[in-house]
């Protein structure tokens, strides 16, 4: 490999964990100290999808602990059995809970440059819910899968 193409390569991934947005906030309204209140999973899928329709996948793998002892650090790793050609990739992961206060756990942008449509990360939760991964391929379909977690000691407080 030759030095050029490695610092591309450096600077590609480089570029794509700057992408990598943090949970939408949004402000409440007639709040008088100023918080913020965060979407709920419904209101986050909305903002995410558009409203465009969303099915259940085989291609999508999420991999959760049944039973998670601490909700502070659950791993979850999702990995797409799609191609990542120049017009047919995985362009988005996200990771939602269902019962958290900030549904958007993280969301990940990704290019056919990535070679694998695959995220693994460790999320907070509430309580025993739903961990969703919800995926966006190039040619704006979506596609989810979902799995429930139980949560014995509720890491978010």
């Amino acid at each position: 490999m030759k030095r050029r193409n490695f610092i591309k390569g450096l600077c590609a991934t480089s570029a794509m964990v700057a992408t990598m947005s943090p949970s939408l906030l949004v402000a409440k309204e007639g709040s008088s100290k100023g918080a913020a209140n965060v979407l709920s999973y419904e209101a986050a899928v909305e903002a995410i999808t558009g409203g465009k329709a969303v099915a259940d996948s085989e291609k999508v793998d999420l991999t959760v602990p049944e039973i998670a002892e601490n909700g502070a650090v659950v791993p979850v790793k999702v990995e797409v059995d799609n191609p990542m050609e120049e017009n047919n990739y995985v362009k988005a992961i996200h990771v939602l809970s269902s019962k958290n206060a900030n549904a958007r756990c993280a969301d990940v942008m990704l290019t056919p440059l990535n070679g694998k449509g695959y995220f693994a990360t460790r999320v907070k939760l509430n309580g025993t819910q739903d961990v969703v991964a919800l995926v966006e391929l190039s040619n704006g379909t979506f596609m989810r899968a979902s799995k429930s977690v139980k949560v014995t000691i509720g890491g978010c407080g």
